[in-house]
């Protein structure tokens, strides 16, 4: 397009760089209310003053020392995405934090704005940045916003026309450096080759960073010999990697804190004393976890207690439908075996993943939000700090294990927040340990059928707690599994990490609940749906075709039956988690076929699921066995694939598998030899 303006947004996490992304391009883009939220940049376009732009949301990082995948991945938009100026967003509340990435962004990229943003609320807390002051240290013209409330927007584009319309400035203040590292730096710099639109200062600091990569990509022509001799140089300068890289974040950090100190000035507040007493609840030793605890099992007993009638009145109505449909079909003369393929077996499966599992996502998605919303979320990651060091692990691996809840792929997929490749694979491998919401239904089931005796309120409420503590028991699966990797395939040190912890803000509950049903209870229930279209076109198949008077389905579960029992469960069980790999949901309607061996799933709900399964010779022991290896086996098709992706690794992916399938085989065989002395 003609007259069409690159640019990139770039921000710390948690900076409202989505918001102000959204506000730009009218793109819905997901402003999550905690660090590593945007894992990929999303490009939108927009126009103002008669100019086009084209702009790009860049993963939130810290830093662009390219230590991290996002790192790597901002550094590299901005450097080579071929954006004619960067706008850095900073957290008016905790400006100190921010300014190293404006600082690092304006060395590699002249045309950079920086936007001061969360401006209300950095004056709730009694918090007041010298806009004017802070423009002259950094050397690139600053605005302030409040991107949420839309304030400050229209001056932030009027500048970025006027920066976009200037030539590029030629003197931006660079960090000092100690003068010996400025020494090796311009030594290094005679020996590499002039490359355009690259600082010569820039590109030595990366050269002894160890960064061949990025003056690869810088157009250096740097062969194999011509690195070697670089390296040799820095090493004769005594310079390694390593050191050069510390000393160049120390600088920039102290930097930043000395124009934090000359533009900012604090007075107390009443937001900021609301804050640091709420803190000292949620974060402290004696009642962070007890309080993380309680909210938790709130959440779960409001899901459970909420989602019982609506299931059982939406699978009624689905089931009833797929009466009327399957007569309309015979009526109009349709094959008896087309119905049976298209309703009773592809529709009764799909109308039993629907009923079973959207009223529990439709309550607890929401609630979970709104947590993440209000700030809640990284603090349970700080609580649980200790917890994973101990494990050999990240601090970090505690949110995306509570992004596992959700969905296992997500989980997996967010561990790029995870520095260190050593915990980051580490965090990979151990995600599916904790339950995600395609099993939530059949551990809801099987507690509220068979280890609930009492009903009504209190029947919820003692569901909701033996919820709580198989969520804890998968917790402490992923703990136990990532030190067993820690001290074994994966050894090595728990390293540090910066966790952000967002102020505490009002949840926009209209916001969160479209954003909840759409992005997270559509997408997780239409992946359900569409691996249990297929699955329900192959039980029916299995339950339908006979061979030496059984049909396929029953053989299965017999010749599984040995090993089932072994475990506390029956053949039919396993044979459910076996066909239900596409995705978790579709276990137990393949268990019911399987039991059933009518060909067909018969609507099954509340006392008459009950019935069926004891039926079939469930008791407490296999109801406690079912819930071990539900909470403990394979993970699906989906979360497989994402670890293969993840890792590039098939070796890897194969031990994402079997590991958690291997807890939960001894496990359940340790329980069920228990229920046999006892």
């Amino acid at each position: 397009m003609k007259n069409e303006h690159r640019i990139v947004l770039a921000g710390n996490p948690n900076v409202g760089k989505s918001t102000l992304f959204n506000a730009l391009t009218g793109m819905k883009q997901h402003t999550g209310n905690w660090a590593g939220k945007t894992v990929e940049g999303a490009e939108g376009r927009f126009e103002y003053g008669g100019k086009s732009f084209v702009v790009t949301d860049v993963p939130g990082t810290y830093s662009l020392r390219r230590g991290s995948a996002e790192e790597k991945v901002a550094s590299d938009i901005i450097s080579f995405g071929g954006a004619e100026a960067v706008v850095v967003v900073c957290d008016g509340t905790c400006l100190e934090r921010c300014l190293s990435l404006a600082i690092q962004t304006a060395a590699c990229a002249p045309r950079t704005l920086v936007c001061v943003n969360l401006l209300d609320e950095a004056a709730e807390k009694g918090i007041v940045p010298d806009l004017e002051a802070l423009e002259m240290l950094l050397g690139v013209p600053v605005t302030g916003m409040s991107a949420r409330k839309g304030r400050g927007i229209d001056e932030m584009c009027r500048r970025l026309c006027e920066l976009i319309d200037a030539p590029p400035p030629e003197d931006v203040p660079l960090t000092a450096l100690s003068p010996e590292l400025e020494s090796a730096a311009a030594e290094v710099a005679v020996e590499l080759p002039v490359c355009s639109g690259y600082s010569p200062r820039d590109l030595a600091l990366r050269a002894l960073q160890g960064d061949r990569d990025y003056l690869l990509r810088a157009g250096a022509d740097i062969s194999d010999e011509k690195w070697d001799s670089l390296t040799e140089l820095a090493a004769g300068l005594g310079f390694d990697p390593e050191k050069v890289r510390e000393e160049v974040i120390a600088a920039d950090v102290e930097r930043s804190r000395m124009i934090a100190e000359r533009t900012v000035r604090h007075t107390e507040s009443p937001r900021s004393r609301r804050d640091r007493r709420l803190d000292s609840i949620l974060l402290s030793r004696r009642y962070g976890i007890p309080v993380m605890l309680l909210l938790l099992g709130t959440v779960l007993w409001i899901t459970i207690s909420g989602a019982n009638r609506p299931s059982e009145l939406l699978g009624e109505l689905l089931f009833g439908l797929g009466s009327r449909m399957s007569t309309a079909m015979l009526s109009a003369g349709a094959p008896q075996w087309l119905e049976g393929v298209l309703i009773q077996g592809v529709y009764r499966v799909l109308a039993w993943v629907v009923s079973v599992m959207l009223p529990p996502m439709a309550i607890f998605f929401p609630l979970f939000t709104l947590l993440e919303d209000l700030g809640y979320l990284p603090r349970i990651a700080f609580n649980l700090d200790r917890c994973f060091r101990c494990s050999g692990a990240c601090g970090k691996q505690a949110v995306t294990m509570a992004m596992g809840f959700g969905c296992n792929a997500c989980g997996v997929t967010g561990c790029r927040i995870i520095d260190s490749p050593r915990e980051r694979l580490i965090a990979v491998l151990t995600n599916s340990f904790v339950p995600c919401n395609g099993r939530f239904p059949t551990i809801i089931a099987v507690i509220t059928m068979f280890l609930t005796v009492s009903s009504g309120a209190v029947s919820s409420a003692v569901s909701a707690v033996m919820l709580l503590g198989v969520l804890l028991l998968g917790a402490g699966g992923s703990l136990l599994a990532s030190k067993l990797l820690s001290v074994t395939v994966l050894r090595g040190v728990p390293s540090s990490f910066t966790l952000e912890l967002p102020p505490y803000r009002r949840p926009q509950v209209g916001k969160v609940i479209v954003r909840s049903v759409f992005d997270r209870t559509v997408f997780v229930l239409g992946r359900a749906c569409t691996a249990a279209a297929p699955c329900g076109l192959l039980l029916w198949v299995l339950a339908n075709v006979r061979t030496g008077g059984e049909t396929l389905l029953s053989q299965a579960a017999d010749f599984l039956d040995p090993m089932g029992q072994l475990m506390g469960l029956d053949g039919a069980i396993l044979l459910g988690f076996i066909l239900g790999i596409p995705a978790n949901e579709i276990v137990l309607p393949v268990i019911l076929m399987t039991y059933l061996s009518q060909g067909t799933l018969s609507e099954a709900g509340g006392s008459q699921l009950r019935e069926i399964l004891l039926a079939n010779g469930w008791d407490t022991r296999t109801a406690v066995c079912m819930l071990i290896f539900t909470l403990f086996h394979f993970p699906c098709a989906t979360t497989c694939l994402t670890i293969k992706k993840e890792t590039g690794s098939l070796r890897w992916t194969a031990l994402g598998f079997i590991l958690p399938a291997a807890a939960g085989v001894l496990l359940c065989m340790a329980v069920n030899g228990l229920f046999e002395l006892f």
